[in-house]
């Protein structure tokens, strides 16, 4: 079967829906499946497009056995305002249903994370006349998460936007979605049963994995001795570290306990603010790191944190929740009890969940952790093997495999 991923992060980018679909593009040949992937030039973390890549509209290249076209995107340096992320998703998509519409290429089935927004459409334009279906990966509710996070105001804009989902969910083949509440959200929204499928996210557990806990990444960081609390991914507004600040405050006594905030995003600089006039100086804040320190950086943590916003955790369930269970670390989340990600911990028993903007429940939490060891070990023990059982590359590359054997 001949597949195209359209998708707007692709590695060398750093996004992690990028990361995850590319390692489905390794597996799929495995099973008789040719992938190619039509995407944006890398420019995630700073939002800028890289400077190999400036003054070209395209670029062909091959990444791990699979055919990558590159194209031109609008990234200006200023991904706060929504308007700037906006322009540059149709910047993407326009670009994409064009070099699809006039490509002598052609497939049996599209794969479309909802990363950008306006995939779905971009398939459905690019795809129709070629006959070709597509598979709406939902990784986000849109528009959902950026009308929560406050991000996304405009009442005419938020009915637009959610006019274009519908058609994206009415004009797929299937949808496929990374959690039961995120199908259960599009069952409400009136998308029949059988055309919405469960599939989450995964980790590469041979790649991330339990590792000692003091290392060179632990060195070079001046880590050693420390009892490090990390959170280590984008730096959103879903997510709610000014609370894990407040904690730190709270905490500043025992010195050696360290917050260690590794990443990038539009909260950051309001973050490093905040630090600032709280005067901690047990936070320290790190850029993205190289891939290949992932493993190690993580195996760093004592305790590892996604902590969101009241609200945020029913939209969103990221994938470096399998790689902090996957490394054998804890996982300490705030997020409601009706959340998949408080579901995963308590089935899991791979961490703790405290309430949303709970300032006491997290600092209890933190103060827990640190003073016993052995839970700390077994939390980490039941989040690999979940991990391994449930949530690995393998197991979820045949899952999507079976899927669009059923699709085609």
């Amino acid at each position: 079967m001949r597949i195209l991923i359209l998708i707007i992060q692709f590695p060398p980018d750093t996004n992690s829906t990028g990361r995850l679909m590319a390692q489905i593009g390794e597996g799929l040949p495995a099973y008789g499946h040719e992938v190619s992937v039509i995407t944006a030039f890398p420019h995630y973390a700073e939002f800028r497009v890289w400077e190999e890549y400036r003054g070209k509209p395209a670029v062909r290249e091959h990444y791990r056995g699979m055919d990558v076209l590159r194209l031109w995107v609008y990234a200006s340096g200023n991904k706060q305002r929504m308007l700037h992320r906006l322009a540059s998703y149709l910047s993407f998509n326009a670009l994409a249903t064009v070099a699809n519409l006039f490509s002598r290429r052609s497939y049996d089935l599209m794969l479309c994370p909802n990363g950008s927004f306006f995939t779905g459409i971009a398939a459905f334009v690019s795809g129709g006349p070629k006959r070709i279906p597509f598979i709406y990966n939902v990784q986000d509710l849109y528009p959902d998460v950026p009308v929560k996070a406050g991000q996304l105001r405009n009442r005419t804009a938020i009915a637009a936007l959610e006019q274009m989902e519908r058609f994206m969910y009415r004009t797929s083949a299937h949808i496929s979605v990374i959690t039961p509440s995120f199908r259960e959200t599009l069952l409400q929204k009136g998308i029949p049963a059988e055309k919405v499928t469960v599939i989450p996210n995964f980790v590469d557990t041979e790649f991330i994995r339990p590792l000692p806990r003091e290392n060179d990444f632990s060195a070079q960081q001046g880590l050693n001795g420390k009892f490090v609390i990390m959170h280590a991914g984008n730096l959103g507004y879903v997510y709610d570290l000014e609370t894990m600040l407040e904690a730190a405050a709270r905490l500043r006594q025992h010195s050696d306990i360290l917050f260690l905030i590794v990443g990038e995003g539009v909260a950051k600089a309001g973050l490093e603010q905040k630090a600032r006039e709280l005067a901690l100086e047990n936070v320290r804040f790190l850029p993205y790191q190289p891939l290949e320190c992932l493993p190690w950086m993580r195996a760093t943590a004592d305790v590892q944190v996604s902590l969101y916003k009241p609200g945020a955790a029913t939209d969103s369930m990221p994938s470096k929740v399998y790689e902090i269970m996957a490394s054998g670390r804890p996982l300490l989340a705030s997020a409601e009890a009706t959340s998949d990600v408080r579901r995963l911990i308590e089935t899991t028993g791979c961490g703790i969940a405290v309430n949303p903007q709970r300032v006491e429940e997290l600092t209890e939490a933190i103060l827990t952790l640190y003073r016993d060891p052995a839970l700390r070990a077994e939390m980490g023990r039941n989040g690999r093997q979940h991990a391994e059982q449930d949530y690995s590359k393998q197991v979820v590359t045949r899952r999507y495999h079976e899927l669009f054997s059923k699709v085609c």
